[in-house]
C-alpha cells in the first residue's frame, strides 16, 4: 500500500496527475458553459439599446427652500 508520496510508485504518482486534470478540466468546462450561458441576452440587448430621454426640469426641495436643477 502506498501511504506516503515518497514511497508512492509510478502509478499512484500517475492517477493523482490524471484526476487533478480531469478536476482542473471540468472547472474550465463549467465555467466557458456558465459564461456562454449570458452570452445570447448580452447580444440582444447590444442590438436594441435602451434609450433614456432627458425630461424637464426638476425641483428638489430642502429646508432650505426649493432647489431647481
Amino acid at each position: 500500500m502506498n501511504w506516503s508520496m515518497y514511497t508512492a510508485d509510478r502509478t499512484t504518482h500517475l492517477k493523482i496527475v490524471v484526476v487533478g486534470l480531469a478536476a482542473a478540466l471540468l472547472i474550465a468546462v463549467i465555467g466557458i458553459s456558465a459564461r456562454q450561458l449570458n452570452l445570447g441576452t448580452d447580444i440582444l440587448t447590444a442590438q436594441n439599446p435602451t434609450v433614456i430621454r432627458a425630461g424637464g426640469p426638476v425641483v428638489f426641495t430642502d429646508r432650505a427652500g426649493p432647489v431647481i436643477r
